[in-house]
């Protein structure tokens, strides 16, 4: 397989699957990283997060800090419980929010027709990407999503619509995204990536290495109180091994004006005339076994 330009677009530094994401692009040999951007509350330390999480693996990536607030005003600012291990880790500390949509827009023009961004948090720096320049999206490869939920009965849970948060977290800019072509429009929801749950006793040596370890770390507040589940890496892995899954084309709405459904994205089947791909079945154990491979290759130490 041929070497894929990725930019990362993430709200790392709370729940562990970012953190999982990220070790997984930086051990995947078919993974040009070619940038990061931070997205929603403290977007400077999530940068941090990022930037320590790669110089654990060894690696030198350009990280950047975007959009520290959703589109509309909102009395919701996410914090990043993980910062508090930045101590126990080195990291860059120079950065400023709002830098990330330039800077991502500079990499897709100079790589057009080239670069796959993965957007595994809420989308307010892509939808203020496509707002600035509308030739953006058609520069793009294609555009991987971990978002929705897809599933009647998990809609009808109690913690919906909240627990769909990165399209709850900034519903507006979820609509201004799905409302926009691009080439690859691929989405993985609650009902494929909610299969993925691993408890620390099935993959006892997971966090051996240097990079997974600072991910266990950056990842302790949220694994506190909550399990394991690989939402993002999902999305990411597809990127290499898109058969992973299984795919239905249609198209995605989102609803951006009532409180009571906020972010809610509905899906309708509608073959090769829709916008858009959304996962609908995951191979758990296929996804398992690679994901371990690609994470197991990472440096030991010595």
């Amino acid at each position: 397989m041929t070497t894929l330009k990725v930019w990362l677009d993430t709200d790392i530094g709370g729940d562990i699957d970012d953190a999982l994401c990220l070790a997984y692009l930086l051990g995947q040999p078919n993974c040009e990283l070619i940038g990061i951007s931070t997205v929603g509350g403290e977007v400077a330390n999530r940068a941090m997060v990022a930037d320590a999480i790669c110089k654990a693996a060894e690696r030198s990536i350009a990280v950047y800090a975007g959009a520290d607030n959703p589109i509309m005003p909102s009395s919701v600012y996410p914090t990043p419980d993980g910062a508090s291990k930045l101590v126990n880790w080195p990291h860059e500390t120079t950065f400023k929010a709002s830098q990330a949509v330039d800077a991502m827009r500079a990499a897709i023009y100079g790589h057009p027709h080239e670069v796959m961004l993965l957007a595994v948090g809420h989308l307010t720096n892509v939808a203020l990407l496509f707002l600035l320049d509308p030739e953006i999206p058609k520069l793009l490869k294609g555009l991987y999503i971990m978002s929705g939920v897809f599933s009647e009965e998990l809609e009808a849970a109690p913690d919906m619509p909240m627990a769909n948060w990165n399209s709850w977290m900034d519903p507006h800019a979820c609509a201004i995204v799905y409302n926009t072509p691009v080439a690859i429009h691929r989405t993985f929801g609650l009902k494929v990536t909610s299969q993925l749950v691993l408890g620390r006793s099935e993959k006892a040596d997971l966090f051996a290495t240097p990079v997974m370890r600072a991910v266990e770390d950056f990842g302790a507040p949220w694994l506190e109180q909550h399990v394991m589940t690989f939402h993002d890496p999902l999305a990411a892995a597809c990127l290499f091994e898109p058969e992973l899954c299984v795919y239905e084309r249609g198209s995605v709405e989102v609803d951006y004006t009532h409180a009571d459904t906020f972010g809610q994205m509905t899906f309708q089947a509608g073959g090769s005339d829709g916008n858009h791909e959304i996962a609908t079945t995951v191979d758990r154990t296929r996804f398992f076994e690679h994901y371990f491979s690609i994470t197991g290759q990472q440096k030991h130490l010595l």
